[in-house]
């Protein structure tokens, strides 16, 4: 029997495709499962120093639920990088204008903050709608991951 412990490098990761409906699914346990994907910690060969995560497809992004008064009282800020220029949104406000911009950056936060994470941002794919246009990479489900 070999002892060995199964490191993983780009040349070796062979990326899977998932979709998964984010249709009245909750925000933040939603973003864990798909940061844990993009991230590859639910793969056997996990390198933590190693992007090999696989592409995750969220259908009706824009359909996410959230809980209590977060619709009126959750913030969303951006800074143009001149002085006194720091603009806020209400969720409900960045749901009508960029409904995209709720799960990107709930995921992003849940990312570690690397050179990693912009690869690994690349491979999310957000559609607005119903309808998957990733059909031929032949997604399957997203596994329920256990979420602790």
């Amino acid at each position: 029997m070999q002892k060995t412990t199964l490191r993983q490098n780009v040349t070796n990761a062979q990326r899977q495709w998932y979709v998964v409906d984010a249709a009245g699914q909750n925000l933040g346990r939603l973003s864990t499962q798909i940061a844990t994907v993009l991230r590859g910690k639910h793969r056997v060969d996990f390198t933590p120093h190693v992007d090999g995560g696989d592409y995750v497809v969220v259908l009706n992004a824009d359909k996410v639920a959230v809980t209590g008064k977060k619709e009126e009282d959750k913030m969303y800020y951006r800074h143009s990088g001149y002085l006194g220029n720091l603009k806020s949104a209400t969720l409900k406000a960045v749901r009508a204008r960029d409904p995209k911009r709720i799960l990107e950056e709930s995921v992003k936060g849940m990312l570690a903050k690397n050179k990693l994470r912009k690869g690994q941002m690349r491979r999310l794919m957000l559609v607005v709608g119903d309808t998957n246009p990733y059909e031929a990479q032949k997604p399957q489900p997203l596994p329920n991951l256990a979420v602790n």
